[in-house]
């Protein structure tokens, strides 16, 4: 049950640093969440095996900061690696007119 409230507060999170975070319009709706969500049911089950109890705080608090650091780098990730494919795109179709280069 406790596995469901973190990957519920990892969505959350990741929806929260997609709309946060400038270029949302870059990538998909639900790209950041997901990966929120797959980021904090992965750390919450590694620090289970641990031996990390989970009705304690740390588990909680280690969990969510760790999700919330990881969607934020990806969102900036996948806006800058979107921008900089669709300026590379731009440039090819502006000097070749068409997007293959040849």
């Amino acid at each position: 049950m406790e596995l469901l409230f973190i990957a519920l507060g990892g969505a959350v999170l990741g929806i929260a640093a997609r709309y946060a975070l400038p270029g949302r319009m870059t990538h998909g709706a639900v790209l950041v969440p997901a990966i929120g969500t797959a980021v904090a049911s992965t750390v919450w089950v590694a620090l289970t095996w641990l031996g990390l109890p989970w009705n304690e705080g740390w588990i909680w608090w280690v969990t969510l900061g760790v999700t919330a650091l990881a969607s934020v780098a990806a969102d900036l990730a996948l806006v800058r690696t979107r921008t900089a494919g669709d300026e590379r795109m731009l440039h090819t179709l502006l000097r070749d007119g068409h997007p293959t280069g040849a």
